[in-house]
């Protein structure tokens, strides 16, 4: 599991998933046993030892993406991997997120996947289904890094597939991640304000409340007429929809379900905010500054954030805290998305061994997730290191239990892994910003949309 205002930024936040999350193994997870030989087809348990029989010098090609801070991270992670196994040089690629689907598709096609990818989401559907990734369960099976029990099963069961649907079945992907979207605020400003600190238990804080609290905050601090300070920005609508009892579809009947009451209700709030309240920017503010810069500027209250823009926050000059995304006052529940990115191996690889051993050692191995939290990329893969060490590690957030009560009790699995093709799901944000200015109510605008919404998903999905 990767800033804008709804309008914009939430179509961004989907393909940042970007860079959501966590999953575990338990007990021995991450011990290595004492390695012996194998052929290319097998792996190893471990690392190289001496008593092992020299091996030949092997190149493996990784491409993932992501910002600098994530990139800096993967070059020591990789690093630590090279030592680890000292015949195997890696050559990483990182790649704008912007730009990875389309570069990823090219290679593919072109027969050049490299040996460990980035995938995630309506493409790993895709890509299990067309056999370009290597099923895993046979390597899974006979190294002790993994241990199933250890593992978030909500992220482990992005990447099964039995054939024909995902979420059974073989392992042909390992987490990269599972990324709870939390919620954040600026704690300075809340005590400038005067005012209590949200929640961090889902339900004892409210769409209401968290409205009171964004009135107090915004602010025309040097008088112009002009808001210098937002109590809030880029509200997540999932969170609002789901919160409120709604959702973009119906799974089992394949239904786009947008133009229910508890949908467009949700829908008419998140817009509102901006529209009727003012405690967020409209979209002309956003195209000045973003949500994302406005909060790390030190000039908004309330935002989001996910497990990976840890290290970015670590120095900004002001307190920080995540809490639970508030609650529907109508149902008195709350919800968030829960991204993930998966590690791959192509079923071309020519160096199966040594591309397992290298998404194992990134997605399981003790080491490795341990500087993996450390250096602010991720909630653990292991669900004991979670639970313990990361809980109390001792930077910001204080209230790390949020990232992981939002895996195990309120996280949904984001939107673009719920169906094979997104087409329905890009026309719907590209469209959104008929509500989100005003132009249209939520409630006529769900209604207008659902019927063509519902034709996209037919064609791509049925």
């Amino acid at each position: 599991m990767k800033n804008n205002l709804k309008w914009v930024s939430l179509v961004l936040m989907s393909f940042m998933l970007v860079s959501s999350a966590c999953s575990g193994g338990s007990g021995n997870a991450g011990e290595s046993a004492e390695p012996t030989p194998s052929n290319s087809n097998e792996p190893s348990g471990g690392g190289e030892t001496a008593e092992q029989p020299k091996k030949e010098p092997v190149t493996i090609e990784f491409m993932g993406h992501g910002n600098p801070n994530e990139k800096k991270i993967f070059e020591q992670l990789i690093a630590s991997f090279e030592k680890k196994y000292t015949h195997v040089k890696v050559k990483y690629t990182s790649v704008p997120p912007g730009e990875y689907g389309q570069k990823l598709t090219t290679l593919v096609s072109s027969g050049k996947a490299p040996d460990v990818f980035y995938v995630g989401g309506s493409e790993f559907y895709r890509f299990a289904e067309s056999g370009i990734l290597m099923n895993l369960q046979a390597q899974l099976d006979q190294t002790d890094l993994f241990n199933p029990d250890n593992v978030w099963k909500q992220a482990l069961d992005r990447y099964r597939y039995d054939g024909s649907a995902v979420g059974t079945g073989d392992i042909y992907g390992l987490p990269k991640d599972v990324g709870p979207w939390a919620f954040v605020y600026n704690k300075d400003l809340f005590d400038k304000a005067g005012i209590a600190y949200p929640s961090a238990k889902a339900g004892e804080w409210t769409w209401d409340d968290m409205l009171e609290a964004a009135k107090t905050i915004t602010a025309d601090n040097d008088g112009d007429g002009k808001t210098d300070v937002f109590g809030v920005g880029a509200y997540n609508l999932e969170s609002a929809v789901w919160g409120n009892g709604g959702d973009f579809l119906d799974s089992t009947t394949g239904t786009v379900t947008i133009d229910k009451p508890e949908f467009y209700e949700a829908m008419q709030f998140a817009a509102d905010l901006n529209l009727v309240h003012n405690v967020s920017p409209n979209q002309e503010a956003e195209q000045a500054m973003n949500a994302y810069t406005r909060f790390v500027n030190g000039q908004m209250g309330m935002f989001a954030m996910g497990p990976w823009d840890q290290p970015a926050f670590w120095d900004l000059p002001f307190g920080w805290d995540i809490a639970a995304w508030p609650a529907s006052p109508n149902t008195g529940k709350t919800a968030t998305w829960l991204g993930s990115m998966g590690f791959a191996v192509s079923a071309k690889s020519k160096h199966v061994e040594e591309a397992f051993n290298l998404a194992a050692f990134l997605s399981l191995d003790e080491e490795g997730q341990r500087q993996n939290y450390q250096l602010g990329q991720a909630v653990p893969n292991l669900i004991d290191m979670a639970n313990g060490e990361f809980i109390a590690y001792e930077k910001a957030p204080a209230n790390r239990q949020v990232f992981l009560d939002i895996i195990q009790d309120y996280g949904r699995t984001d939107l673009p892994a719920r169906s094979k093709d997104n087409q329905w799901l890009d026309t719907f944000w590209q469209e959104a910003s008929k509500v989100w200015n005003g132009e249209m109510s939520a409630k006529d605008w769900t209604a207008m949309m659902q019927p063509k919404l519902q034709e996209l998903y037919d064609k791509g999905n049925k």
